[in-house]
């Protein structure tokens, strides 16, 4: 038996790809949303196999860092384009060092998108 909970978050933010197509394409913005799949094998404390609770506030927390700026201005995009793959990347080393992964808890996926028809999926 195995569950996989979903949490995810939007923001507003501003982004360019700084090398595209033979040179840095114009600054624009997408509605953003990081959609977070985490999995078990079974049920821990309470019956639950992953506490939405704290997972939909890191995910939040995750989006708020990127709500209403440039990603390019926030590390490490300052140095790393930050295109939907990158982020999902991000995403996901940000869920691994914040100690969520507990109670045999593991990353299935993060999935990107850039406004409502454009998604990247990272699987680990």
């Amino acid at each position: 038996m195995s569950f996989t909970i979903r949490c995810h978050a939007t923001f507003e933010a501003a982004h360019h790809l700084r090398d595209y197509v033979g040179g840095p394409e114009p600054v624009h913005g997408h509605s953003w949303k990081i959609e977070v799949a985490l999995e078990t094998d079974g049920l821990g404390p309470y019956d639950l196999s992953v506490d939405f609770v704290p997972t939909e506030r890191l995910v939040r927390e995750l989006a708020s860092r990127l709500h209403n700026r440039d990603v390019n201005t926030v590390p490490p995009f300052d140095v790393k384009n930050p295109t939907a793959e990158n982020v999902a990347l991000w995403v996901a080393g940000e869920i691994r060092a914040s100690g969520a992964l507990r109670d045999g808890a593991r990353l299935a996926e993060v999935t990107v998108w850039e406004g409502p028809r454009n998604s990247v999926t990272y699987r680990p």
